[in-house]
């Protein structure tokens, strides 16, 4: 089977590294000439919104996915006229854009903060009277790892702070001071759903730096149900990522990603089959494979640079990912998975890795 992707960053490369084993091949669209995962099939060197490239890939596979919701929808709708393309053009579009998928989350009676439509700095002084302090003013679009948004405090980071975040449609969000835990589930053709452990995550600076998959967390119902109610209303296909707030009464919706995720990596050597060999199972109309886990599992990311290999892959169980590309202060070049038989090893095995990054 011959499978498209829009992007060719680490999520393509590591999607074509699980699909390789299945027969698949690859051709990646990407305006980056270095992109990471070009060496993995064909790459399309060419921008995301050229119809006459976007028309020649889809003559040449048999169906097509992205690996990151800044994919204008519109390259997605297009191509959905020529090749069945997984996830869906609507989701990708509620999911890129934070003031459709609040809403979504609120339509299906899940719970989130507090939160407004921001088009003006007027918008934003009025809005902040009845979400308070402490507030995230965040774009409607394009943010990531803590990019694309603002943390108001008090009146003072008000002040032209539309402005700072580039004068575009935003969204102001009451501020959850609590821990994060993430949620990967898969839906195949068939409307078969799976669901991978909640992961515990933690951040600085807003970048994933560490997940530890849960073993049997009193949550785990819960965010099945959220999350479920998402799959259906969106008849989604492929694997979904769903951040939460773990509040005192239980959980409350942050964000989706419509696609493989970081806090899934750990997957690869974690679970019986990875969260990349399960999204290509979904949208090639393949079963999906077990999501049980193999022991205890975490993954924590390298970020601007990586330790050594030697150091790394002398940790028992330590299994390094590195991206191939570039190191840059606070870009993403790479993880680690860790395993253990029992969650005190682990700790431990994290506290080592930990040690080497130099930051």
């Amino acid at each position: 089977m011959k499978i498209g992707i829009i992007g060719a960053g680490q999520l393509g490369q590591m999607l074509a590294q699980a699909g390789i084993s299945l027969g698949m091949q690859f051709s990646f669209l990407d305006p980056t000439k270095d992109a990471c995962a070009a060496s993995l099939g064909k790459h399309f060197c060419i921008a995301y919104d050229d119809k006459e490239a976007l028309a020649k890939l889809a003559k040449q596979v048999d169906v097509v996915t992205f690996e990151f919701e800044n994919v204008p929808s519109e390259t997605v709708a297009f191509l959905s006229d020529l090749v069945p393309v997984y996830p869906h053009a609507d989701s990708l579009k509620i999911a890129r854009d934070r003031w459709l998928e609040k809403n979504l989350f609120k339509s299906l009676d899940i719970p989130t903060p507090l939160f407004a439509n921001i088009e003006s700095q007027k918008d934003l002084e009025e809005a902040i009277m009845a979400i308070g302090f402490p507030a995230v003013l965040k774009t409607r679009t394009l943010g990531y790892d803590g990019k694309g948004q603002k943390k108001l405090k008090t009146t003072n980071d008000i002040i032209n702070a539309y402005a700072a975040l580039g004068n575009v449609p935003c969204i102001l969000e009451h501020f959850v001071n609590s821990g994060e835990v993430s949620l990967i589930a898969v839906r195949n053709q068939q409307q078969q759903i799976k669901f991978y452990p909640l992961s515990q995550n933690k951040h600085q600076q807003g970048i994933l730096r560490l997940s530890v998959a849960s073993e049997q967390h009193p949550l785990q119902p819960l965010a099945e149900s959220y999350v479920s109610r998402v799959l259906e209303r969106l008849d989604y296909i492929g694997v979904l990522a769903f951040e939460f707030f773990e509040v005192a009464d239980g959980l409350m919706a942050n964000e989706i990603a419509p696609r493989v995720h970081n806090s899934g990596h750990w997957t690869i050597e974690g679970s019986i089959t990875s969260q990349f060999e399960n999204h290509l199972r979904a949208i090639a109309n393949f079963p999906l494979g077990s999501t049980n886990n193999r022991g205890y599992s975490a993954m924590i990311n390298f970020i601007g640079s990586i330790p050594s290999a030697n150091q790394l892959l002398a940790i028992e169980n330590c299994h390094l990912h590195n991206y191939s590309k570039a190191f840059r202060t606070g870009r993403k070049v790479g993880h680690a998975t860790l395993n253990s038989s029992s969650m005190d090893r682990l700790e431990l095995l994290i506290a080592q890795v930990q040690g080497l990054i130099n930051e």
